[in-house]
């Protein structure tokens, strides 16, 4: 049984670090020795803000009590960054860090700042996990997180010798075994080969859903993993090389890697009649676990940018014009981000 408790405990974001007026954006995340603490702001990575840390509009009082423009929405936006604006709802039940996951059964604001950056080192090094309260709430968030990116370390770059890639688990937990809720936790470490003399290492590269990616053998695994890949409590997906979807390249931001995750959704789901692999397992988690959510269209915002948004859809949707599926198109949907003015707006 997951660990679950009403008040997670979150030590990679302790309050030390975050402004005491609420989320700001200003500080790079990466391991330490140990795993599980709090990020430092000095880094070999570079500090991708937009803005100074001063200049935030962070999360307060203020921002909750404003009135709203006539025809926005109600709901207050929190700006983690100058390109960064993000509902203050959007934050419920989100953590991040290289700690361990801790699964809550009540979904309490994010602890601590956004990071900039988020840096994978190569090898033997804590395994970074991302919570949110549903699979569409997590593709969602990082949509709207356009300045917040994962890049290897200097120290991976230089030992690699190679393009890096990213390796992508994601899990499915439930909150109680009495519960109907699930939570969703993406994991993320940087490809590390299966040594070609390892026995068994063809079990790394077939493309097998329910095996762990070697780079996640290196080091001490998270507790909600270590029992197996399906589970009454809890159920991951290893998302595999595809023709369509491979391995991406870091760095990545993170709306580029939403759309990673949602062309990993459109395999699985095209695979729904194929037997022979585990590869329509993933869509099977989304409908089974979030069968309320798999049926509503819940567009990011009521205005959508008017720049950048047809190339997308076109890249994206237009490439089977003729497919009745609307389910596809409604996932994708939730990736649009709304329209931020900016200082080119």
């Amino acid at each position: 049984m997951p660990p679950f408790t009403s008040r997670p405990s979150w030590p990679s974001f302790s309050s030390e670090n975050s402004s005491s007026a609420g989320h700001s954006l200003g500080s790079d995340l990466h391991p330490t020795s140990s795993g599980y603490k709090s990020p430092t702001h000095s880094s070999a990575s570079p500090d991708l803000s937009f803005a100074p840390l001063a200049n935030l509009d962070t999360l307060d009082e203020e921002a909750e009590e404003a009135s709203p423009e006539p025809g926005s929405s109600t709901r207050p936006l929190v700006p983690l960054s100058a390109n960064q604006y993000v509902e203050r709802e959007m934050l419920l039940g989100v953590s991040l860090g290289f700690n361990l996951p801790v699964i809550s059964t009540e979904l309490l604001l994010m602890a601590g700042p956004m990071p900039n950056v988020i840096t994978l080192p190569y090898g033997r090094a804590p395994i970074f996990h991302f919570q949110a309260p549903s699979w569409r709430k997590l593709l969602k968030l990082m949509a709207r997180l356009s300045a917040t990116r994962v890049e290897p370390t200097v120290d991976a770059i230089s030992v690699a010798k190679h393009d890096l890639k990213l390796r992508t688990v994601i899990q499915f937990i439930k909150i109680h075994h009495s519960a109907s809720e699930w939570r969703t936790v993406l994991y993320l470490t940087t490809d590390f080969p299966a040594p070609a003399n390892l026995h068994n290492s063809y079990k790394y590269t077939n493309g097998d859903i329910s095996v762990l990616p070697y780079s996640y053998t290196l080091s001490q695994l998270p507790t909600l993993l270590r029992d197996g890949s399906e589970s009454p409590m809890a159920k991951y997906y290893v998302v595999p090389s595809t023709p369509t979807t491979p391995y991406p390249n870091l760095p990545i931001n993170f709306p580029n890697l939403a759309m990673y995750l949602q062309s990993a959704v459109q395999d699985s789901r095209r695979a729904a009649n194929d037997s022979s692999s585990g590869l329509r397992k993933l869509a099977q988690y989304i409908d089974n676990c979030y069968q309320t959510e798999a049926d509503r269209v819940a567009p990011i915002d009521p205005v959508v940018s008017r720049r950048g948004v047809g190339g997308m859809f076109k890249r994206v949707m237009g490439r089977n014009k003729a497919n009745k599926n609307s389910r596809g198109n409604e996932e994708i949907y939730d990736l649009v981000t709304p329209f931020v003015p900016d200082e080119w707006g």
